[in-house]
């Protein structure tokens, strides 16, 4: 068979899937393209590969002979590039996050189903692999069926802000709400039961010191209560707390399974509890189970837990008309992500609980075609969202002039350079 032929667009955080593409027997990439001569530079001196073509303009590199692109450009700019890509007659696997608004959402739904051509959600931590140990178990009715879930994504972020955000005032990392990038943690409680969200009430937290420092405009935190479609109810935390954590339990009419905490040192996120009776009422026939779920050996050489692999293999499986690929298709992704979206609109709404549309039904698609709500001003128009409840925070641009400076020290290697010196004078 004829190897899939591969573009990638964003070459810093692509650079997963094209190490992916370069493992792989049936995939390679041949196109990239980035904004940042840097990174292109960067890209061709580490692949060394001829057959590869290089682009800063997406004009150029759409129309590059290829079968399927990655997009791994900013979190709030991944719709209007898969849809012309879809249009293009292009597969598309898509990082996190699928859309920015609800017109997007609407338009990418439509794109998908005209095309009819894969589209994939890269939400990789439902791959890894503890919650994907768990999705197989509950599908095969272990614990049955779902009443309650929670989901943590705490990752504080303030030591790399400056490599992620470049010190830019309007980086989509510091005017994102608190609930935005949401799928980390209510993604894998999604796949793992297949649930659609019907309703949500949203949590903001508060402004910290943290935020300050690096320019972030929004709440520390951000919480979702999700009300899914048999009633159940999932608790999905995220942000920049202190302490990180990633972690997700699931109760059912039998029994629960976890992965364990960080703070255990028993494997995180890898590792799974499993406490379940033999049937719903057979009190005292507990059976207790840990253990860390045996994966694919390819995978130990990529990142998060491996679950980097997963999603590109599964893409590539669906392109080759495998029915049994495990893809994230273009509806559960927006089940993953619009609970964050309506959970700030609950936020702004004073904590009002907000129904969560579904968008597989078309007539339900008429009443946001147009609503272009976000807190991004290049797409919101007159329906610009402040990026905190209270309203937008004033920052100074001392403060982003300060992060560029880290920035720039990091790339130069002269902040290492720096905290090494620092640390030879304490010594002394």
């Amino acid at each position: 068979m004829d190897k899939i032929r591969i573009g990638v667009l964003g070459g810093y955080r692509g650079t997963s899937m094209i190490n992916y593409c370069r493992a792989a027997e049936d995939a390679q990439v041949v196109a990239i393209c980035d904004k940042s001569d840097e990174v292109l530079a960067r890209q061709r001196e580490a692949l060394a590969d001829d057959s590869i073509t290089y682009y800063k303009s997406f004009d150029e590199f759409i129309n590059h002979p290829m079968d399927a692109v990655v997009l791994a450009n900013y979190a709030n700019e991944h719709a209007p590039f898969a849809i012309r890509c879809l249009k293009k007659g292009l597969h598309v696997f898509s990082e996190v996050l699928p859309c920015q608004t609800m017109k997007e959402a609407v338009e990418l739904i439509e794109a998908v189903e005209a095309s009819g051509k894969v589209y994939a959600y890269g939400e990789n931590y439902c791959y890894m692999p503890g919650p994907r140990e768990m999705r197989r178990l509950y599908r095969a009715g272990e614990i049955g069926e779902i009443e309650y879930g929670e989901g943590e994504y705490v990752h504080n972020c303030e030591s790399i802000w400056p490599s992620i955000t470049y010190g830019e005032r309007d980086h989509w990392r510091n005017n994102m709400y608190a609930t935005f990038y949401c799928t980390h943690s209510l993604g894998p409680l999604v796949h793992i039961t297949g649930k659609r969200p019907v309703k949500v009430v949203g949590f903001e937290g508060p402004m910290t010191t943290r935020g300050w420092r690096v320019g972030r405009k929004s709440g520390q935190f951000g919480r979702e209560m999700v009300t899914m479609e048999n009633g159940c109810i999932f608790k999905s935390i995220h942000g920049d707390l202190y302490k990180n954590s990633i972690w997700y339990t699931v109760y059912g009419g039998k029994g629960r399974m976890e992965t364990a905490r960080e703070d255990a040192e028993a494997g995180g996120v890898g590792r799974i509890y499993v406490n379940k009776d033999q049937a719903d009422g057979a009190y005292g026939t507990a059976e207790l189970t840990s253990y860390t779920p045996a994966e694919d050996p390819r995978m130990a050489a990529f990142g998060h837990g491996g679950s980097d692999f997963c999603t590109m293999f599964e893409f590539c499986r669906a392109i080759r008309g495998d029915a049994d690929a495990e893809i994230i298709d273009v509806y559960e992704a927006m089940d993953m992500f619009l609970p964050g979206m309506f959970a700030y609109r609950s936020i702004l709404a004073g904590g009002a609980p907000m129904d969560i549309p579904n968008l597989r039904d078309p007539a339900e698609r008429a009443r946001w075609r147009g609503d272009t709500a976000c807190t991004d001003p290049a797409v919101a128009g007159d329906m610009l969202l402040p990026t905190f409840s209270r309203g937008n925070p004033d920052i100074s641009d001392e403060v982003y002039a300060r992060v560029a400076q880290q920035w720039e020290r990091e790339k130069n290697g002269e902040y290492v350079k720096a905290v090494q010196n620092q640390g030879r004078k304490k010594e002394k």
